[in-house]
Formats: structure tokens, sequence, C-alpha cells
């Protein structure tokens, strides 16, 4: 470049080819010579004349300077030809394609980024003036990184057009280790005991594979900070780091760190006193205040006190408010006064909220669940609470916010929230198949936020092996402006528990219906539903089993006793719902709580009651979220009210409760609870008769036998408990958070009869040989009445929300189990839609 930058000495020669004269001249014409890429016009936009004018030496120097600061060219020469003024132009090659090797430390995301900081993309022409300091700059990367031995080398490899293929080939060499910590000045606490708080380790053996030595330093930047809150939080006031010192080794495969302290003495805080505008929340801020007079000095404490009354001021709109601690020491007495200065600024206002990110969504959607207000002052509860409210919406993946001062307003911000949306159903036809319930067809709309709306509507048709059902509902969660919803559905049913796959006692059912429900929120966390509606049952029982003689005696019609069980039912039910989650799918913070209580009418054909519970609770235990611990709980009970005909009544055993399956994994699905029992008449022989042959007669009850159906009836109360700890998803990034889950789980729980009396079949005998559509496996009868008959399993399971449907494994091994109960190691259910 140098020798470039000297052609204007050129100009010195004299003749028809030079361009030096001491004497100024008048430019006819301006010529320029090794243009490719680069228009005409730019570059004689670039030159300080154009013709016309009078040059001199200095105007031409100037002008190859002016055309180098351009950026287009890598070698410039100027000539005059009488008055004529010619440019040759050496065009610097573009970039025709950038490529990485051996990067492992620097992912090629990060390394595209700095280059096209430095302009260094496709496309554009390379200055290879800069190539140096980028293989300085990467070189620097690796050694804090403490890869001591790493080069980075830039080729440069030219093609056919003044293009050129740009190349970074890494040799990263292996880290240097922490062969040795010392920290010298320390009497207090010992180098064990300060080394234990930070993440550095020093020469770790072999065995301790799972941590590691490596040096970097920022990580040893960050160790410094630690030990220095150590001593803070200790009340050592006064302790310093006075220096430090990181030597490599020869062969750079090593480096030494020494740490030079003064820990100097202890302190107790004296005096906590306040200056300066507490906006009136004196009160508060005493109240919530953990600094108190006579304890020992903690710097973890001062800044939870200063982040404490900041996050209280930000809630009164004071986004900016200034707290400082300020330290009055009493060396002598070894005590510290404490002031803490109040300075709460002005009250900043939102002047504008803009949402972006929701291409499917409409706005109104979004905004009618944000509590912070256009014009209302900055809140970070309100901006925290519309996030989580946003966010616990089916159809948002994530939702970010962030606030940004509007110019020229020292009191005025704009809010923007950004949605990442997921979806939230479609027109599909769909074939799926599945570990309950076999080969599916189905067909239909299913919308969670239909047209954008935020109203969710449907209307599906599905069959498998034994169930074919058709469901249409509607849904506004907003049907008035103060959250009130409404909601309603019409359905039909075809069901056939023929199928020993079912593991239900045989029976088929028709079932349709219609009802609406309405709900109520209370606040921004509780929720009352009220619904009702009109279903009518038909139902043919293939084997009349003994738990169903209550049903039968209220519904059996005398006159036709093989024409099946009808009924109607008037049902009403009301229902609160607690919910504080931090996301609508896949949470990982929060709880929620879900009582329904439904009834039927006095005026239904059968008239009973049932109760359920859910409650799930999720604790983080990272601060990003990637590990939760979930606890589930479900509680159900049921039964009948008032009598017909000297019988009480019981709950119908189409609602029952059942386990198994996907709320008690590893076992078969609705395998867990009571089994039906078959009651056998014994018989004697009647006296010979010519004409009839002989007969014979029921004898006393008391000799019956009985055998217990392998199939479950279910019962009417249930309780199930599910410990669960979330992991990060082994192989995938962050990307796929949201959308994949995996977990450890423990399930626990049982199905139980409170109307089963054992007794009643007490002096019975059993009957181990009947047949059973083929099953031999017929289970001894247990106490079905019994609720401490526990099943417990564990196990690990997958979860995928992907676009083609819902996906789940779970791999399960039963801890516990009971007479009768059936095992399922392995479960899935996949959704193919096409």
């Amino acid at each position: 470049m140098t020798i470039k930058r000297l052609v204007a000495a050129m100009l010195l020669a004299s003749g028809s080819s030079s361009v030096l004269a001491e004497e100024s001249f008048t430019v006819q014409d301006i010529q320029v010579e090794g243009l490719q890429r680069v228009a005409l016009g730019a570059a004689l936009n670039n030159l300080p004349f154009t013709i016309g004018d009078a040059v001199t030496e200095y105007s031409l120097s100037r002008s190859i300077k002016t055309l180098y600061s351009a950026g287009h060219f890598d070698d410039i020469k100027v000539f005059r030809d009488g008055n004529t003024v010619i440019y040759r132009l050496k065009e610097r090659p573009t970039i025709s394609k950038i490529e990485f090797d051996g990067n492992k430390d620097i992912k090629e995301e990060q390394l595209n980024e700095s280059l096209e900081g430095n302009r260094v993309q496709v496309g554009e022409p390379l200055d290879k003036t800069i190539l140096k300091s980028i293989e300085s700059g990467l070189t620097e990367f690796y050694h804090g990184v403490g890869k001591y031995q790493a080069k980075v080398e830039a080729i440069v490899t030219y093609l056919p057009r003044n293009r050129v293929n740009l190349k970074l080939e890494f040799d990263e060499g292996d880290a240097a280790s922490v062969r040795q910590i010392n920290i010298v000045g320390n009497t207090v606490f010992t180098n064990d005991e300060l080394l234990k708080q930070i993440e550095s380790k020093q020469d770790l053996p072999w065995w301790r594979f799972l941590s590691s030595d490596r040096y970097q330093k920022q990580t040893l930047q960050g160790d410094f900070e630690t030990i220095n809150s150590y001593y803070l939080d200790r009340g050592y006031l006064r302790f310093t780091i006075d220096s430090s010192q990181v030597s490599v080794s020869p062969d750079k495969t090593a480096v030494y760190v020494t740490l030079n302290v003064t820990e100097g003495e202890q302190y107790n805080i004296r005096n906590v006193d306040f200056v300066g505008d507490l906006i009136g929340q004196d009160a508060v801020i005493q109240a919530i205040l953990p600094l108190k007079g006579g304890q020992l000095y903690n710097g973890a404490l001062v800044t939870f006190t200063e982040e404490s009354i900041a996050k209280l001021l930000a809630r009164f709109g004071y986004a900016n408010s200034k707290i400082r601690t300020i330290p009055k020491i009493d060396e002598e007495t070894k005590e510290v006064d404490l002031t803490i200065s109040v300075d709460p600024g002005k009250r900043v206002y939102v002047r504008r909220i803009e949402v972006k990110g929701n291409s499917n969504t409409r706005d109104e959607v979004i905004r009618r669940e944000l509590r912070q207000m256009e014009g209302a002052w900055l809140s970070n509860d309100y901006l925290e609470l519309s996030k989580n409210r946003v966010q616990r919406l089916p159809y948002i993946e994530k939702i970010t916010f962030e606030t940004s001062p509007v110019v020229g307003s020292d009191d005025l911000v704009d809010v923007l929230f950004d949605i990442k949306e997921q979806p939230s159903g479609s027109f599909n036809a769909g074939i799926s198949y599945g570990s309950y319930q076999g080969l599916s067809f189905e067909v239909g709309v299913q919308q969670a936020n239909f047209f954008g709306t935020g109203n969710s509507a449907g209307i599906s048709l599905s069959t498998n092996k034994y169930q074919k059902s058709i469901n249409v509902s509607y849904t506004d969660p907003y049907f008035t402006l103060d959250g009130v919803s409404l909601g309603g559905q019409v359905f039909y049913s075809d069901i056939d528990y023929s199928s020993a796959s079912s593991n239900l006692e045989a029976y088929k059912q028709q079932r349709y219906g219609f009802g609406a429900n309405v709900g109520y929120p209370v606040n921004e966390f509780n929720r009352l539903n009220f619904g009702a509606n009109y279903i009518v049952n038909k139902i043919n029982i293939r084997d009349n089993y003994d738990q169903l003689r209550h049903f039968r005696a209220v519904l059996l019609d005398a006159e036709n006793p093989d024409g099946g069980f009808d009924f109607t039912s008037y049902e009403l039910s009301t229902g609160w719902t607690h919910s504080t989650l931090n996301r609508g799918l896949f949470p990982t913070a929060g709880r929620m709580l879900n009582l329904v209580f439904k009834a039927t009418t006095p005026n239904s054909d059968l008239q009973y009651y049932k109760v359920q519970l859910e409650a799930q609770n999720y604790i983080p235990l990272s601060n990003d979220h990637s590990w939760s611990f979930r606890s589930k709980l479900e509680l159900g009970f049921g039964n009948g009210y008032g009598d017909k005909d000297g019988y009480d009544y019981t709950l119908p055993f189409t609602e029952n409760f059942y386990a198994g399956g996907s709320n008690l994994r590893g076992f078969e699905n609705r395998i867990i609870g009571p089994h039906a029992i078959f009651r056998q008449a014994s018989v004697v022989p009647g006296l010979p008769d010519p004409i009839n042959g002989s007969q014979n007669f029921p004898a006393d009850p008391s000799s019956d036998s009985y055998s217990v159906s392998p199939r479950s009836i279910g019962g009417n109360a249930m309780g199930v408990l599910t410990l669960e700890l979330i992991t990060p998803t082994p192989f995938l990034g962050e990307d796929y958070r949201n959308s994949v889950r995996t977990s450890f789980f423990v399930d626990a729980g049982n199905v139980w009869d409170t109307e089963f009396d054992i007794n009643r079949y007490a002096t019975l005998l059993q009957n181990r040989t009947a047949n059973f559509g083929g099953q031999n496996s017929q289970p001894f009868l247990i106490d079905y009445a019994d609720p401490s008959l526990i099943r417990a399993s564990a196990g690990v399971s997958l979860q995928w929300i992907s676009p083609m449907g819902p996906l789940t494994f779970s791999l399960a091994k039963i801890i516990k189990k009971q007479e009768g109960d059936r095992q399922e190691n392995f479960s899935f259910n996949i959704g193919t839609t096409f």
C-alpha cells in the first residue's frame, strides 16, 4: 500500500504521460480505466474536481486518497495526457464465499456477525488490510478462554471475474488447565474454603472427568467477584483484592493464578437511616427492610434492600429510581452506619404499546390480556402480569417485552411486546395409532384461535376400534369486555366396549346432547364457571354384573327386561379455577387448581353428583427454568342422592373414575380399580317330571359362587399423585424448549368404590374357571372399597408438540401393583395428518 500511495511521485515525470506540473491546468476530460463492478458515476463522485476545474499536483494527490477511502479499489494510478486526466484502477475482489474450518468454540453464526461488523460478507469487496486484525482478534478470543496454542489463518483463493473465496482456518489446540490457584493474605478463611466457592477448579484428577479445570478469563473474573462477595456477606467491609497475576507455562498447557488480598476487620451495623423521597411509602419500606441495627454487615442484604426498594418504586411508575447505600465506618468500634439514599426520579408514563410477531392473532386479542395501559404510569408488576397472561394463551409459545425511552422526554417510554405464536389447530384429515385406542381416523376443524379472534371453535369426527363420535363446540372467552366467557357444544357418541383392549366390562352406549357454559373472572388468577347440559343415554349391557344391582333396580323396565337402559340427565355444574402458571403449554413455574362440582337435577332419571379436583404445582430449579419440578394431584368422588322404590341412587357406572395409561403410566389403560363380579346361583335338582323332564331349582343364596372379571368397571373415588422432574432434552437447542419436554416421573394412586362391601362375598366360593372372552387371567377378589391399595410406577417421558400433532412416549416400570393389574411398560401416541 505504501508503494501505491507513492504513485503521486510519477507526477514528477515530464512528457505526454506526465501529469505533474508545478503550475495548474484546466481539466478538459477525465478518463477512468479498469472498472468492472463499480459504476463510472460512483467513481467520479469521489473525485474532488470535475471537467473545467483547474487542478494542481495537490489536487491530483488528494484525488488518489479520496478514491482509496471509498473502499472499492486495491490499486490506483493517475496520468496526465495534455489536459486529460487518466485513472487506471484495480478494483478490490468481491467475496464470493466465506468458509470456516476447525472452529468448535465459536459458532458460525457468531463468526458471521463479527465479520459483518467489519464489512466482510458475501457480495462485498474484500479489504485485505483488515484480515490481519480479524486474525488477531480471534486469536485473542481463544487466549481468553485458555487456548494459548490457537492459530487463526485467513486464506484467500482468487477466482475468475475478480472474485475470491475467503476461508478462515482454525487450529484451536487444547485449552490450558488451571494448574494452581494461590490466595495470598487470607487468614480468616483457608484456601480450601475460598476455592470451594468459585467456579474455576485447579489440577483435577482424571477420575473427576465430569468437572473441568479449563482456564477461562471471564470465569476467573467472576470468581474474583465471588470471593469479594463472600467476604462482604460476612461483615468484612474493608476487604480488597490488591492484585492478581496469571502466568502461562512455557508449553502453554497450564496457567498459575495468584491472588493477593487484604481481609480487614468485621463490622456490625449500628444504624440504618434514609434520605431522599420515599414517595409516601415509608411504612412499607420499613416493613420490608431486612437490614437491622446490631446485626453483622452483609453485602448481599444491602444489595437486596436496594433492589427491593427499586422494585417497590417501579410499581408506582418510578422506573428510573436511584438507590444508593452510603456507609459511614467507625474504625474504633468496628461499626458502620448505613444511609440509604432514595432518588425516585420522575414518574415514567407509557406513551405507546406496540405488539409484533402476532401474524395470526389479532392485536385486540393480545391487548385485552394486557394490564399495562397506554397513558398510565409504567409498572413492572403490570408488565410481568401482562406477559404471564398472554403467555398462558394456548396459541402463544413465547412473549418478551422491552421498554425504550421516548427521544426528548425523560418521563415517557414506549413498550414493545414481541410475540411468538404456535399452531393452534387447523383443518385436517388424519390417521393415528395409539397404544390405548388402536387405529383411529379423524376429520374436522379444531381451532383454539378461530380466525385470530382468540375464540375456540371445533367440529370434529373421530373413530377408533371402540368409539365413534362427533362434537361441535364454540367458546368466546371475552363475550363481554370485562372477560365473561360464553360457550356451547353439541355432541354425539356411539361407544362399544366389547373389545377386550378397552379393559372395560363390555357394554354399548349411545350418548347425545347439548350444553352451555359461562365463566366469570373474579380477579387476575381466579375464575368461576357455570354450566348446564342436557344428556340422553341409551345403554345395552352384555353381562349384568353384581355391582349393577342398584342401577338395574331403578332403571329396568319390567315389561321389557332385555331392552337396555335409557335415561335422561339434566346436569348443572359449577367450578373454580385458580392459575398462576407462566405458560399455557409446558409451564415451568406457578400453580393451577381446578375444582368442579356437577350434579343432575331431581327431575332427571338418575340423581347423582361428582366432584373433581386437579392441582398442579411447578417449581423452577434453575434460573433459566430448564430444570423444574412438577407435582400433580387428581382427586375425585361421586355418588347418588335420594332413592327410588326403596333403592338408593348410586353413581352410574358410565360416570366412574378410571386410572392407568395416561394418569398412571406403566399400567394398561383404565385397568386400575374395581373389577366386575359375576354371581352364579347354585341349583338343586327337582323331582322327575314325566312330561317336562327333570327341573332344577335355585338353591339357598348362601351356596352361590362368584367370578371376578379381568376387566375394570371403575370406581366412584379416585386419588392419583404424580411427581415429575423436568429436565433439558438432550441434543436439542433452546428453540425447542417450548415444544419438546423430557421428564422423569413417579405416579401413584388408586381407584376404589366406597359402596363396595366385600363381606357380601365372604361366605361364597370364587369360581376361577369362567370364560371372559378368552382371557384366563382371572384375578382373586380384593377389597375394592380399600383406598390404601396403592399402585405406583416410575419412568421417563418424552412429549413433543409437533406440526403433525401431539406425540408422547413413556417408558415406565411398575413399583407396586395389586391383584388384577396388568402392566404396559412402553406406551405411545402418535398423530399424523395428511
